[in-house]
């Protein structure tokens, strides 16, 4: 019998955690109850430990998500089943607890999109902070195919990643996006071959992992507030995190290791 945590595997390789949906015959449907409460624990677990400074989520097979489980739609079961008011509480109670932790993430998060990235996949994207594609990849804010609607912050996440016009055009045809105009639009970094994939994502984070853990958190945290305060009110947050950081044993290790011309060893302190 399937255990929680093989939903979602949890694979650590230094300083960098890997997630990886593991439902790949159903192509990694993500509105499960198992798949939520995974990966809301593997957030808390990734806040907990500051030896964690970047995580990849990418999925198991040919797909990264197909997002919510039609067959489950079609059937109304579980959270799609139910009363107007049941189905209210199934969406806050459920699937919109993703994006609530996700973005709380404090450590960077990439999205190795390995295939399509589909409704919900495609948010769960759109959620992290960086993204690589591969060339199989793609990606379609479906939900008025079907005759819904974003239900899990699409609507706030997609013209964040491709500016409104974008997410208009994505959200009002549910048309696909593929690898090629995924990089054109800024909404992924780098498109790569299938078998470079995971290669790619973890020199990327490599290159985070490298420096100190509180900076990298404390950044992320700016950059997150950034979208939804004032200039004022983000200058403020800035110098009450400077100041700490100028106070970090890391910063003092930072400083000898940029004069003398070698890499930084970081501990969080």
């Amino acid at each position: 019998m399937a255990t929680s945590q093989d939903v979602v595997l949890s694979m650590r390789d230094g300083n960098v955690v890997t997630w990886t949906i593991n439902l790949p015959e159903a192509r990694n449907p993500i509105s499960g109850d198992d798949v939520v409460d995974r990966l809301v624990e593997l957030v808390e677990e990734a806040n907990r430990d500051i030896d964690t400074r970047v995580v990849i989520l990418t999925g198991a097979g040919s797909a990264f998500s197909a997002g919510g489980n039609v067959k489950d739609m079609d059937e109304r079961r579980g959270m799609f089943g139910g009363s107007p008011h049941a189905l209210r509480e199934g969406y806050r109670r459920g699937i919109q607890r993703l994006p609530r932790a996700i973005y709380h993430c404090e450590v960077p998060i990439i999205a190795a999109v390995n295939g399509p990235a589909v409704g919900a996949g495609c948010d769960l994207a759109m959620m992290c902070d960086m993204r690589i594609a591969s060339t199989k990849a793609f990606f379609a804010e479906s939900f008025v195919k079907l005759g819904i609607i974003p239900g899990d912050g699409g609507a706030w996440l997609l013209p964040r990643a491709v500016g409104a016009a974008r997410a208009a055009e994505m959200a009002f045809t549910g048309d696909r996006v593929d690898a090629a105009t995924a990089l054109d639009w800024g909404m992924v970094s780098q498109v790569v071959e299938p078998e470079h994939l995971l290669d790619a994502a973890n020199a990327l984070a490599a290159r985070v992992a490298v420096n100190p853990p509180n900076a990298l958190r404390m950044t992320k945290k700016l950059l997150r507030e950034g979208q939804r305060v004032d200039l004022d009110t983000l200058l403020e947050l800035s110098a009450s995190f400077q100041a700490l950081s100028h106070h970090s044993e890391d910063h003092r290790e930072a400083l000898s290791a940029f004069l003398e011309r070698r890499t930084g060893d970081f501990t969080g302190n």
